[in-house]
């Protein structure tokens, strides 16, 4: 007769079994327990370094309880009690016979630094973990006001952990995560193609602005067209010939940017529609660059953070390394908003008049631009 599971049976199963540190919190705990003078060998946590909210109760009220005299604490449990009613105001759950076997699993209680050493490593990874994951967060929170500067505020407290962490464990040169780094998002907002082809568009029509837009790179558009077709035209403009949807579509077809299937009337078509400014849509394009690289390095640092096998010194040197992709984006939208002076190019050679300049002409432009 097949076996019938009781509904207690399936509930039990899905409760996952206690993670290493959960023990080597209950080493530490044990130990401090038995030698309440050990506290004084144990640095680098607190009570919030603690996984569960009953550790972390206990450890606070063993921090604050004056300690016994060992001779005494040898005899009695009087000191045992006061730390358990003290830790039970904040975890009701505790019991006596829970901190007897906190005390009975504690190999070695001498090795009290060691374990908190764990505890201190293990927080610092969950620290990292979370830091990450609110920056990921911000990057798709679309109620801010002025989202770069508030993921950049993000990604700075990223970097104050990092660093912090770094105090705490100085990283060894070379070291970095064994964990693959998840690839970028490929999708991509819906506008984004719009506005990308606007800014083509607009920059072959008007190719002088395509001097006051060096800092924006191929690799920040979302498209791998858009992105070649960006390179066309700085490329032509830098060699100061000719630049118009012909010129452009030939310097497509040298670089193989046709190879994909895109058909060439479609591009002269795409190319032949200018709206606004080489400047607005550049700055729109950097935009979603500078945040698709926040959340990328976002979920980089938590795939990291997320593996319990990265010891602190490889979460240092990877997050470091992830956080670097902001730092040089972020630099070039410094530059595109006027926080950095951008460098004078020469014009190329065959510069047409830029867009009309009158009131009416940029209402015009921009109920285009927000369409």
């Amino acid at each position: 007769m097949p076996h019938t599971h009781e509904p207690h049976e399936d509930d039990l199963d899905t409760v996952p079994p206690p993670q290493p540190v959960f023990h080597i919190e209950q080493a530490l705990l044990g130990a401090l327990l038995l030698e309440p003078h050990r506290l004084d060998d144990v640095s680098g946590i607190t009570a919030d370094s603690f996984s569960t909210a009953a550790h972390a109760a206990l450890y606070a009220a063993i921090s604050t309880v004056p300690r016994p005299d060992p001779a005494e604490h040898a005899k009695n449990t009087t000191w045992l009690d006061r730390v358990l009613a003290t830790a039970r105001e904040q975890a009701r759950g505790l019991t006596a016979p829970y901190l007897h076997a906190l005390v009975q699993v504690c190999p070695w209680p001498s090795h009290a630094p060691a374990y908190a050493r764990m505890v201190e490593a293990e927080h610092a990874r969950r620290r990292l973990q979370s830091a990450a994951e609110r920056l990921v967060h911000t990057v798709h929170d679309v109620t801010f006001p002025h989202p770069v500067q508030t993921v950049l505020g993000e990604a700075d407290a990223l970097a104050a952990v990092v660093d912090d962490i770094a105090n705490r464990f100085p990283p060894r040169a070379g070291v970095l995560p064994r964990t693959t780094a998840p690839p970028p998002t490929a999708s991509a907002p819906a506008e984004a193609a719009e506005e990308e082809q606007l800014l083509l568009a607009t920059a072959t029509a008007y190719p002088s602005g395509i001097e006051a837009v060096r800092w924006l790179l191929p690799g920040d558009l979302t498209l791998p067209l858009h992105a070649g077709l960006w390179q066309c035209l700085t490329t032509i403009a830098r060699r100061r010939e000719p630049v118009d949807p012909v010129t452009v579509l030939w310097e497509a077809q040298q670089r193989g940017l046709l190879d994909d299937g895109s058909e060439p009337g479609e591009v002269l078509h795409m190319l032949a529609e200018p709206a606004g400014s080489v400047e607005h849509w550049g700055e729109r394009a950097l935009q979603r660059s500078l945040l698709a690289t926040a959340e990328h390095t976002g979920r980089r640092i938590e795939a990291y953070a997320g593996d319990p096998a990265n010891t602190p010194f490889q979460l240092v040197v990877g997050a470091r390394r992830a956080l670097a992709d902001i730092a040089a984006v972020r630099a070039r939208w410094q530059q595109a908003t006027g926080a950095v002076p951008s460098p004078r190019l020469l014009p190329a050679s065959t510069t047409r008049a830029g867009p009309p300049t009158t009131t009416a002409a940029h209402a015009a432009r921009s109920t285009r631009a927000t369409r």
